[in-house]
Order: C-alpha cells, then structure tokens, then sequence
C-alpha cells in the first residue's frame, strides 16, 4: 500500500491506495507549518480505511512550497555565483536580468573566470583555479553558504564544474554547492539562472524535508517517502535537498499524471480546475507535455524542465460579475474563503460554484440560497466559463482535429456543456484528488540533453542509440527498475547555427520504483 499527498496554497490533498484500487481519500486545509496539514489528511485517511501507519510501503509527496516560496521571494537563501566562461561570457553578468525585489533576495555576489567548453567538447580555455580560490575568499569574507556554479556548454561537459565547486567546498567549510550542469539545458544563462534558484532553496529543502519526515513519524510510517518532480516522477528525500528546483510545477504534473491513470487515457487535454485557478495541459503517452521553450519563474527566465501548463483565471470561487448586461467570471477568487463567502454557503458573494449549483449541474452547498438568481444570469454566467475553457484549450492544442478531455480538481463540476475541439469528455472518480493519485503512481525518471555531431544515417543512429542509454542509466541510477524502464521521449533538433551537422538530442526513460524497505 502506498500513499500519495499533494500539498498546495489551499488544500492538501491525500489519498491511500492498495496496488490499483483507492482505498480512501481526503482533502485538508494546508497549514502554514506544512507537517501538521499532511499529519491531519494522512491521519483521516489512514483512520478511514482502518489501517496502520506499518502496513504503508512507501508515501509519495507533491508540493508547491517552493515554487511559492521562490515566486514571493519568501525564505531564500543569499547566493554568490561563479560563472566559467571569459573572456567570451562576460557580456552578461550574473542576475543582469532578474526583477529588483528577487535580486535583492538572493544576490550575494559573482565572479566570472576562465574557462569552458565548445559545442563539440573542445575547452575554449583552462580553468582558472587561482581566480576560483580568490572567489572562494570572498564567499568566506561574506558569510555565504551557497554558491551556484555554471560553465559555458557544461551540461555537455562538467569537469570544470565539478573542479571549481571542489575547491570551493574545500576552501569554505559546509557550503552548499549547486552546478549547472545538473539542473538546466542549453543556454548559459537560463542554466546559471537555474542553478541560483535551485542555491536560493535549499535551506528550505531541508526545513521542508524534515518537517514531512516528523509528520509521518507522528503517524508511526517508517516507510520510505519520496518527492514529486515536475517530470511526473519522483526523486528520493536526499535529491530533494540538493534538487528543490525540480519540483517547480509538480501540483499541476501531478494533476495530468492522476488523470491518465484514472482514465486509462494517454493521450489528451486535462483541464485541472481548482478554487482559484484552472490549469490545461497535455498528455502525451501518459505523461506531459514538456515546454520547449524558456520557462519565466517569478519574472526570471530559466530552462529546467517544465511541463507545457497555462493557468487561466477561473475556480470555483472564482467571483460572478455583471456590468451593463455583461457578465464576467474571475479571474479574482474567493479562494479558501469559498465555505464562508459563497452563497450557497451562506456567504454574500456572487461565485462560479453557485451558478454551477444555480443551473442543476452540482449539487452541493445550500441550494436554496441560490433560487432567486436570475436565469438569464446564469446562462449567461455559464457561457462565460466554458467560453474561458475553450479559449485556454485552444491555446493548447498543436492541431484542428479533436481531442479527448479529462476533467479533474474540485471545481471539474463548472463544465457541464460539450466544449469545442474536444471529441470525448471524462470526468473519473476520485478527480477531486486526481493531483494526489498522480503523486502516489509516480515512477522514476533520467533524462539527457546533449549536442552530436550527426554527418549521415549511421551517426545519427549511433547518437540516439547513445542517448537512449544515457537515459536508461540516469533512471537507473535515480532509483528505477531496470526490468521496468522505457524510453518514453526522445527528440533530435538540428542546430542551424552551428558547424559539422551539430544536433540537440533530449531523451528521458521512465521505470518503476525499486521499493526498498524501511
């Protein structure tokens, strides 16, 4: 038995699952000391289904604290960056293009030395060890304890990554390094930008680590508990500390992973709607689609991996409004004031879930306190939900031809109406907490982004062939089964812009958890 929880900015959500069937499930305020809100919803669950905190395997945990936490500039660590690169990356310092308030947060400083590597591996100059240790001196004088380390095309090759945070840690006694190269893609910037962020978080990693492992101890699971990633995967506690980053956007990863396994879909748009917000992304072979594009995170441009998501202003509390026989829907919310401000609940504002109750398509609440709406509002009201759905749908979709359609989240009653573009509509049991069974079904990723030089048919087949392995090992070697693991994308773009035939090859595998007994 497993268990899987999804802890978001109004509800935690958890569910208890025995092999394929859902034994129990349970949505639960989030507290703002992250534990006892994943105490209490665990505990409802476990109390339900009338089991014991030793007879769960394993627990798997999404979150988006730190999203959250990096988005407001809340709890972030200072960070010093070194870059290896000139003379030919100074043109652009470190942090040149963060927003103000999030520079200030996190900026403790850069130094930028020589060395890095071209496309093709070759080094376009020694790296600097001097120029290392003389920054190292100045992180010490600083009292910083975090560095973020990035070379010119080091994801290719990270010897002088490795190198340079080596003397550093040397050099300053427990501080935190964090490199490029194990974070982000092609392009500098983006990948250094990646790495301070992941640097910010850590110290949150840690207070965020220990306090899921207290709530679970409280409840006597002694199993081992994992990490949602924004892939649809998982990662152990340790890789949580050193990667907070990678858990950017797993709450709406989670989402479109529980819905495929809910619906035995693979391929389709999930709309995931929420109190506040609805999130539409893609599945693609059960997974999600990734974003191809530079990811903008709280005004700051990266490019780790991130699944394709637009969020749209529409939730259950989203509020109703009515402007010179207009009527408008969201994008502000109730949010978690829903139960008390709503009027089905008693409440004396206009919101999406009482017009759902108004119009005999949900059934929950008070209905009666809803009666005197006007019926030409509510059609109207109804019309502007699904109009907001269809328009964030069609942003989605790569092709005319119709798709099929997951509803999921608490408010997956505001659609009532076939929608346009959409061929078939599913809305599972359990879609209320499909974010929370997506976390529970999480399996084990490796992914590689790498440049071949690919002159004809047969070094084309050897480099896919080499990625692909490169892939099933870093799955491997994050925890997968062997037996277990497919290559569920690869991708090979050519580069124009560069000599010899130079191709960007991403490929990621996927396989099951090797469960290991607490």
């Amino acid at each position: 038995m497993r268990i899987g929880v999804d802890v978001g900015g109004t509800n935690t959500d958890a569910v208890l699952m025995d092999g394929s069937k859902v034994l129990a499930s349970r949505k639960m305020p989030t507290t703002a000391d992250v534990s006892s809100g994943i105490e209490a919803a665990i505990g409802a669950i476990l109390t339900e289904a009338d089991v014991t905190g030793s007879q769960i395997d394993c627990v798997m945990i999404g979150t988006t604290h730190f999203t959250n936490a990096f988005v407001q500039a809340k709890d972030l660590a200072r960070v010093f960056a070194l870059r290896i690169g000139a003379p030919a990356g100074r043109g652009i310092p470190p942090f040149s293009a963060w927003p103000a308030a999030m520079r200030d947060a996190v900026f403790g400083g850069y130094a930028m030395v020589r060395g890095g590597y071209e496309f093709d591996g070759r080094q376009i100059a020694p790296l600097d060890e001097a120029a290392i240790a003389a920054a190292a001196r100045d992180i010490k004088a600083k009292g910083i304890g975090h560095v973020a380390v990035s070379g010119i095309f080091s994801q290719l090759n990270a010897d002088q990554e490795i190198r340079a945070g080596e003397i550093l840690a040397d050099a300053v006694p427990g501080l935190s390094v964090s490199l490029s190269s194990q974070l982000g893609r092609v392009g500098l910037l983006e990948r250094e930008n990646a790495a301070i962020m992941n640097a910010s978080l850590r110290s949150l990693a840690d207070h965020v680590a220990d306090a899921f492992a207290r709530a679970l101890e409280s409840l006597g699971i002694t199993a081992p508990f994992f990490v949602s990633q924004n892939d649809g995967t998982l990662m152990k506690t340790d890789q949580l500390r050193r990667y907070p980053v990678l858990t950017f956007a797993a709450g709406p990863t989670n989402s479109l992973r529980g819905a495929a396994w809910l619906t035995g879909l693979k391929d389709a748009i999930v709309v995931d709607i929420g109190g506040t917000t609805t999130d539409i992304g893609v599945l693609v072979n059960g997974f999600p689609r990734q974003s191809s594009v530079a990811v903008d995170i709280g005004g700051v441009r990266t490019n780790f991996r991130m699944p394709d998501i637009i969020s749209i202003g529409l939730g259950g509390g989203s509020r109703v409004r009515e402007h010179g026989g207009k009527v408008t829907v969201g994008p502000d919310s109730t949010g978690f004031r829903l139960l008390r401000e709503g009027l089905i609940f008693g409440g004396a504002t206009l919101t999406a879930s009482d017009i759902a109750v108004a119009s005999g398509k949900a059934d929950f609440g008070d209905r009666k306190k809803v009666e005197h709406l006007d019926e030409g509002l509510v059609f109207a009201a109804l019309d502007a939900i699904h109009g907001l759905v269809e328009d964030g749908i069609d942003r989605m979709k790569t092709s005319r031809g119709k798709t099929p359609m997951i509803l999921v989240g608490g408010g997956h009653v505001l659609i009532s109406r076939p929608l346009e573009g959409i061929s078939q509509t599913e809305a599972p049991d359990h879609a209320g907490v499909a974010n929370a069974v997506g976390a529970a079904i999480g399996q084990i990723s490796g992914e590689i982004d790498r440049i071949y030089n690919i002159a004809n048919d047969d070094s084309r087949e050897a480099a896919l062939a080499d990625a692909r392995e490169r892939a099933i090992e870093a799955a491997v070697l994050a925890g997968a089964d062997r037996a277990s693991v497919e290559i569920v994308n690869i991708e090979a773009v050519p580069l124009q812009y560069l000599p010899g035939g130079a191709t960007r090859v991403v490929c990621r595998a996927v396989g099951d958890l090797v469960m290991e007994k607490a």
